[in-house]
């Protein structure tokens, strides 16, 4: 069970709540329970969730090339809830090949034959596992590929919402609510176990 309380309101008065919960339906098909859990501190939930419409919409990329960022960075954080998050949004939200989101989630990058996405897609993983670790090449590979300095400051930013979401649902142990095909592709969580692999304990951690 979550770490936190899941505050699942009768009703939403807050116009803004109920905006980011009509929007998150749309992509997701119901509000998922990680926004139970953030309604803990609906202040900043409002402020978070607006910070990532606006990186979702108002940028130089596209909307499934950002969800293609939320699985891998998820995957590679090691957060079963958010992985699973940004499959459905890509498969569901944005009507793509369910066979495809399973392949990308079981093989990563290189299932991936477009060079623009493929190029977006590594310097995310970079940002991720080694900020440091970025030079000059790796921004000046975004350029070749059309993004601008706002582009690019986008991206960074990006990865850096979904980590924020993936250490929260992580820490918090957000109730997992999506479809189990996602975690076992993604993770090789093992459905009649209900255990990860190398994981002596219930559920998913």
């Amino acid at each position: 069970m979550a770490r936190v309380a899941m505050v699942k309101p009768e009703t939403v008065d807050d116009p803004a709540i109920r905006e980011i919960f009509e929007w998150v339906t749309q992509v997701e098909s119901a509000v998922p329970n990680h926004f139970y859990v953030e309604m803990n501190f609906p202040e900043f939930l409002k402020a978070k969730l607006g910070a990532t419409q606006i990186l979702w919409k108002m940028g130089e990329l596209s909307l499934p090339e950002i969800q293609h960022v939320g699985i891998l960075v998820s995957q590679a954080n090691g957060c079963p809830y958010c992985t699973a998050a940004f499959c459905t949004i890509l498969n569901y939200g944005l009507d793509t090949a369910q066979d495809y989101v399973q392949q990308l989630v079981a093989e990563g990058v290189d299932v991936i034959d477009d060079g623009r996405l493929k190029t977006i897609i590594e310097f995310a993983l970079k940002v991720n596992i080694d900020a440091k670790g970025i030079n000059d090449a790796d921004v000046d590979g975004l350029r070749t590929i059309g993004l601008s300095d706002k582009g690019i400051v986008q991206l960074v930013h990006v990865v850096s919402d979904f980590s924020a979401y993936n250490r929260l649902n992580i820490a918090l142990d957000t109730d997992y609510d999506y479809r189990d095909m996602w975690r076992a592709f993604a993770f090789g969580w093992d459905a009649q176990s209900g255990e990860m692999p190398g994981d002596n304990t219930r559920g998913v951690r």
